[in-house]
């Protein structure tokens, strides 16, 4: 979304965003009324259209990102995530039944009423899954969608538009547009809600023009999660979650572990397990079915990470593997990577590093884990390794807005909590749990009075 304009100011001219929200606008009250089963049943075919079409939309995600694995996880998602808000849904956005207020004779309920046009800005790492994860909710509450997917990986659009032209009442209410972040600010000018995932300092941005607009934001920014191992830990086990953790996607979520505290008491035989889990994960080079890390997305987050590198060697970090970025062809990939000896005074421990590189830092027991854990200005989500009861203990007191326990990034799968980002990870209502679907409409109360006197206060 980075524009010259401020957020007083108009978005420049944009006919073609102003024909789509106009028309998107138009759509939507005949959508809305059609009623919940109708739209549930709409987004089923939707997704029975997509897994049509997976070929082609595997493909143009696989060209953009360099990555099969995580692509296909993203397409097969489709399914479950209407599936799940058509078991859900229908409860949750029924009108409720006129009951008895506390006042004699006052009975109330409750209606949602939709907002007309939702705004999604997508990021780049999960091109179509994190498009789909807030479109499809606003979708099934009545409201009509805008997306803008990443300008860098783009290509998933043309064939989810065919897939798309083949359920008419959806393509109706779904507008999607290339373009830069010109386009996503006149999004924000234009919707009446919106949803942004990417940089926190764009997440700023949105959030600033959001408001100036008095519209709400449901920002999903940037995360530094941390990972505690413990005293009682399964350390094979830890070991191989945290490595997932932090290497799938290659590390380009938001939710990967990026830093490590083990205490000391079990630092000898954690570490040589980390970096033996780690050199289990190959580059994905020459071609994305050759390994299981791909390239960067962005070249540019290349720079980014090479110099957190690079800052971290000249303090004192050691690379215990990995720890060189591989460039061939335009692309560059970073090989799973620990690295051990580093502190606080390090970038590479401070700042969101978006790649496969886990720094681990050994301390003195939980207590310090913890105050290590919170001293980020991140608070996505965490992850504690150890003895249930003293975990769950920890975990109360770790800020973050999902703490696996004896796992790692459970709330990247499941859906059921709602969870909220803590410090500048994110803002907005939860994007999981029954919030997910009702943070697209407002409550309306119905208050009827029954009885026929006057009332008394009046």
């Amino acid at each position: 979304m980075d524009h010259k304009h401020t957020q007083n100011e108009p978005s420049p001219p944009l006919p073609m965003l102003d024909a789509a929200a106009l028309c998107l606008r138009a759509n939507q009250p005949a959508w809305a009324a059609a009623g919940v089963h109708a739209r549930l049943q709409a987004l089923t075919s939707f997704a029975q259209a997509i897994a049509r079409h997976r070929t082609d939309i595997l493909a143009a995600l696989i060209a953009d990102t360099g990555r099969r694995p995580a692509s296909e996880a993203e397409v097969d998602a489709c399914s479950a995530l209407v599936a799940r808000w058509a078991a859900l849904a229908p409860a949750l956005l029924a009108e409720t039944p006129l009951t008895p207020a506390r006042l004699p004779d006052i009975h109330t309920a409750t209606q949602r009423v939709p907002y007309s046009l939702v705004g999604v800005i997508a990021p780049l790492n999960s091109p179509l899954g994190l498009a789909l994860i807030d479109a499809i909710p606003a979708l099934v509450a009545g409201a009509a969608v805008l997306i803008k997917p990443s300008e860098i990986t783009p290509r998933f659009v043309v064939p989810l538009q065919k897939a798309l032209a083949e359920v008419p009442q959806l393509a109706a209410v779904i507008g999607l547009l290339h373009g830069d972040g010109t386009i996503g600010a006149g999004i924000v000018d234009r919707c009446d809600a919106v949803c942004f995932t990417g940089s926190v300092a764009t997440g700023r941005r949105v959030a600033a023009a959001a408001a100036a607009r008095l519209i709400p934001a449901f920002l999903e920014l940037g995360g530094k999660d941390p990972a505690i191992v413990l005293d009682g830990a399964n350390l094979h086990r830890a070991a191989r979650g945290i490595s997932w953790s932090g290497t799938y996607n290659s590390g380009q979520l938001c939710h990967s572990i990026e830093r490590v505290y083990v205490v000391a008491s079990v630092a000898d035989a954690f570490v040589p397990l980390l970096v033996a889990a780690m050199r289990d994960r190959s580059l994905a080079r020459p071609g994305p079915d050759d390994g299981a890390l791909g390239p960067f997305i962005d070249p540019a987050q290349a720079d980014i990470v090479e110099a957190q590198l690079t800052d971290a060697y000249a303090k004192g970090a050691r690379a215990l593997c990995g720890g060189t970025l591989v460039r061939n062809d335009n692309r560059v990939w970073c090989p799973a990577t620990v690295l051990v000896d580093v502190d606080h005074g390090m970038t590479i421990m401070q700042a969101e590093t978006f790649a496969p590189i886990l720094p681990v830092m050994i301390v003195d027991d939980a207590e310090a884990a913890l105050a290590h854990a919170n001293s980020s200005e991140y608070g996505l989500s965490a992850s504690i390794w150890g003895d249930e009861p003293q975990a769950l203990a920890l975990a109360r007191r770790l800020h973050a807005g999902a703490v696996s326990i004896n796992d790692a990034s459970l709330a990247a799968i499941l859906m059921d909590h709602e969870k909220h980002a803590f410090g500048v990870s994110g803002l907005g209502g939860s994007r999981m749990g029954a919030a997910a679907v009702l943070r697209f409409t407002r409550s309306k109360a119905m208050l009827v009075n029954r009885q026929m006197d006057d009332s008394p206060w009046w």
